[in-house]
């Protein structure tokens, strides 16, 4: 087509376009169009007319005129741009965007289903947002169907399910089942990319059709994809494989996640306990039971009480060798740390299963065993090192933090690290220089190097207030000669230079800071909480397991504590312990 053929055809049509807002030009006009005198004279048409210009598919030049600009048509001044935002957010796929976003928030699945269906009439493009927004709404009705009922027992003993919600409710969930794989289809049809949310909704489709394979399917497709599942995407499919019993497949899913460098959390590892229990596959068992003891500081009330259905079940009274290699027990304990051996069941006969507590000295008020303290992996520490300083690098000034980890290259490592303002101030009204003295002194006398610990102190306290006393600037001045005092700057939080100095130096930290604030939130659930408290596996075969019932002074933490007959095991380990 020439450019005369061009003007002629755009002259002929403008006419037509001047009540419109917005211009659609059909898939067949597409190559008329992509001619350059055409396309750059028909949108500079449309931008001096306050018109948007839209390719679809629905017939050219069907126009919308639900709003008329507030400003006379024709004219030529230029768009302002609150007026083009105006405009797009006008837009009916931009419209049916936000409809989506809302029927999301209330999880009204029926009026997105009548968006979608007149979307589809009018011929408005849908994107990948449209589809996953429709997805995620046909997936969330069959969760919502599946607690839509609760179990109550009745005086008798008998066990009633009582419905919460009308009948309607099970139609809707029936309603995305179906419609959610029919509309997966159209977005294939449509090109629509999809992404890792598309894929998990649509495993959470197959997993309410109970069919967890499907589920699995469909991360191979997405890894197969180029996209990285992440964990919510394997849930379907575990969870799916763990309800009906399936350990084999369970396993192959776990297997899966930890090749794609997935880590799973409390609630997969206690399915996975519990289909291995179920199983009775106490090598299985062993397993989790480590993986939740290197991941989960606390286990929750669920997962306790599948711990204590092992321990009291009669295969776990069955496993179990009697005369072990109490060295490589010993071994193990020195390589994992302290708290476990990782050398399997030890011990034979019945377990003793147990809530407890831990007194004052850490021993079992159960069965009297000491537990002890637990060495953090060397790559973990390095790892949580980066981290931190990483963390802190963001939160803090970073040239202030940047300064601190060369001076303590300089000046490091310690054999031990103060958090000075939590000392000078545990049981006193005022900050204590003198209580905060005798803590250093004890130390360095403990120190095997009588090198000083490192005192972390804020400025404001080396320079202000108790410090300007004249004993107390002598102390500070000794501190500082022997490269054993760091001021943190103004407007600094002094918990990141203590907590990674100490990390750093790999060494004792006196504080009595609970760690429980937002800042160590930060830092997830991964190395920190382990390296304040994990569950054990002694060097005798018992189990000490943390739970989340308790953990202040009026109501102490809970353990499960699990024993057996361990007569023989002493003797083997005290023999061992005195040859040595």
């Amino acid at each position: 087509m020439n450019s005369t053929n061009v003007s002629f055809c755009f002259n002929t049509i403008r006419p037509l376009l001047l009540n419109a807002h917005y211009v659609y030009v059909s898939h067949p006009l597409l190559p008329f169009f992509h001619h350059h005198n055409a396309i750059d004279s028909f949108n500079s048409f449309c931008l001096n007319n306050h018109m948007l210009l839209r390719f679809s598919s629905i017939p050219a030049f069907m126009t919308s005129t639900t709003q008329q600009p507030s400003f006379p048509m024709g004219s030529s001044t230029p768009l302002s741009s609150k007026e083009r935002k105006k405009a797009r957010r006008e837009l009916p796929e931009n419209v049916l965007k936000h409809k989506l976003d809302m029927c999301c928030k209330q999880n009204d699945l029926r009026e997105a289903l009548h968006l979608y269906d007149d979307a589809r009439v009018k011929g408005i493009p849908l994107s990948q947002h449209h589809y996953n927004a429709l997805l995620y709404l046909c997936s969330s009705s069959l969760a919502s169907t599946s607690t839509s009922a609760s179990t109550f027992s009745s005086s008798s003993g008998a066990t009633l399910k009582v419905d919460l919600h009308n009948a309607g409710q099970t139609k809707v969930g029936s309603l995305g089942l179906e419609r959610g794989f029919e509309i997966f289809k159209q977005m294939g049809i449509d090109k629509v990319a999809p992404n890792e949310s598309t894929f998990t909704s649509l495993a959470r489709l197959a997993a309410s059709k109970e069919d967890p394979k499907l589920a699995f399917d469909l991360v191979g497709q997405m890894k197969s994809s180029g996209i990285p599942p992440k964990l919510r995407s394997y849930e379907p499919a575990l969870f799916g494989f763990c309800k009906k019993g399936d350990a084999d497949k369970a396993y192959e899913v776990d297997a899966h996640m930890i090749e794609s460098g997935v880590v799973a959390e409390e609630p997969e590892l206690s399915a996975l306990l519990k289909v291995s229990v179920d199983a009775q596959r106490d090598d299985k068992v062993y397993e989790m039971l480590h993986r939740l003891r290197a991941s989960v500081r606390q286990v929750s009330e669920v997962t306790a009480g599948i711990v204590e259905d092992w321990f009291k079940s009669e295969i776990a009274d069955k496993v179990g060798v009697q005369n072990w290699d109490v060295g490589k027990v010993k071994e193990g304990v020195l390589k994992g740390g302290g708290g476990w051996h990782g050398q399997g069941w030890l011990g034979s006969g019945r377990w003793r299963v147990v809530r407890t507590q831990m007194d004052e000295r850490s021993v079992c008020c159960s069965c009297g065993e000491k537990l002890v303290c637990i060495d953090i992996d060397p790559r973990e520490t390095e790892n949580f090192s980066s981290a931190l300083a990483t963390l802190a690098c963001e939160r803090e000034v970073k040239a202030d933090f940047v300064q601190f980890q060369e001076w303590l290259h300089q000046h490091g490592p310690f054999d031990a690290v103060v958090d000075g303002a939590n000392v000078g101030l545990v049981n006193q009204q005022k900050f204590s220089f003198f209580q905060l003295r005798s803590v250093v002194k004890q130390l360095q006398d403990l120190s095997p190097s009588k090198k000083l610990p490192l005192v972390v102190l804020h400025r404001s306290r080396v320079y202000g207030g108790p410090a300007q006393h004249p004993n107390n600037k002598k102390l500070l001045e000794s501190w500082r000669k022997s490269g054993a005092l760091y001021a943190t700057p103004c407007g600094s939080n002094d918990d990141w230079y203590w907590l990674y100095a100490a990390v750093r130096s790999k060494c004792l930290l006196v504080t009595n800071d609970e760690m429980r604030d937002h800042l160590f939130q930060l830092l997830g659930n991964g190395f920190f909480p382990r390296w304040k408290e994990k569950h054990q596996e002694s060097e005798e075969g018992s189990w000490h397991i943390p739970t989340v019932s308790g953990d202040d002074i009026e109501r102490p933490r809970q353990w499960v504590c699990a024993t057996r007959a361990r007569a023989e095991s002493k003797a083997q380990l005290s023999d061992l312990f005195a040859s040595g």
